[in-house]
């Protein structure tokens, strides 16, 4: 089997784990390619044993590994969408950050996963994404997103209006700090914190939370997968916010925004040991009697 490598830079902490990792695939003789980056960061610091290439970021991936391995929390997989791309690779992430809802192995079971994905234990759990388009392509050919579009106003300016059109129709203007557009996937995550519902992945929905609205009345709205959306933002300020997943763009003009599901999906291994409602009940403590705390 070949395995890829993907992770930012981290804290030194975390260097065990990370030896671990790669003594594991080498344990079970799996052909290792790292990110570049990744490679010349960890020079010194970890030992790597048996084959071991490398790869850059557009360098096209599909035939070349099998599984891409994330080290990092959430941020650092969805940095992996720009890599995997339509080639439906699929991606493992081992929790070396906070929540952990994508990135859901605990660094406490590196061994036990590693195994798990070189004997096939696994199945895929696919997720929708988001494209993002506009006349002059904000976000070139990384214009995806597997959590969120996201609109915000500056730090230092007074809210903005939004103009939503849902399939050409108006929707709404929200005058607001911002709104996000997520998928299923996304829902736990920054919309989760607006008061957003949680959406299960299976359903493909699309959702629009709005960030502080200025009427109370206005709540988060769960739309259809085959929905068309389009923005236009209007500012007292000569700039706002426009982010998909973790790249933030700072936009100077008035620039229409179209939003719809994205033509493939990413697929997460799910470890057959887990599922999605495990996740959840275990991310968000359910169950948990708050009286013994």
């Amino acid at each position: 089997m070949k395995i890829g490598i993907y992770s930012r830079q981290f804290n030194d902490t975390v260097l065990p784990y990370v030896q671990q990792v790669f003594s594991a695939l080498a344990q079970h003789k799996v052909e290792i390619y790292v990110y570049h980056d990744l490679y010349q960061f960890l020079s010194g610091k970890t030992t790597i044993t048996g084959t071991c290439k490398t790869f850059t970021k557009g360098q096209p991936l599909q035939g070349l590994i099998d599984v891409l391995l994330t080290l990092g929390g959430d941020g650092t997989l969805l940095d992996t969408v720009s890599f995997i791309r339509n080639s439906g690779i699929p991606v493992i992430g081992i929790n070396f950050g906070r929540l952990g809802f994508l990135a859901s192995i605990n660094k406490d079971d590196i061994a036990a996963a590693i195994h798990a994905v070189v004997n096939n234990e696994f199945t895929l759990d696919s997720r929708v994404l988001l494209s993002v388009e506009s006349e002059s392509k904000v976000f070139g050919d990384d214009n995806f997103a597997l959590n969120d579009v996201t609109f915000h106003k500056r730090d230092d300016s007074a809210m903005i209006t939004i103009h939503a059109y849902l399939n050409g129709e108006l929707l709404n203007s929200y005058w607001a700090d911002g709104i996000i557009v997520s998928t299923p996937t996304g829902s736990t995550a920054y919309a989760l914190s607006c008061g957003g519902p949680i959406v299960l992945p299976q359903s493909g929905n699309i959702v629009i939370t709005p960030v502080a609205p200025h009427n109370l009345n206005v709540r988060p709205i769960v739309l259809g997968d085959d929905s068309v959306l389009t923005f236009e933002v209007e500012c007292r300020s000569a700039n706002y916010l426009i982010s998909c997943d973790s790249r933030t763009v700072v936009i100077d003009s008035s620039i229409k925004f179209s939003i719809r599901k994205a033509a493939f999906e990413l697929n997460l291994v799910r470890l057959n040991n887990e599922t999605y409602l495990t996740t959840l009940r275990n991310k968000l403590l359910w169950g948990i009697d708050a009286r013994n705390y």
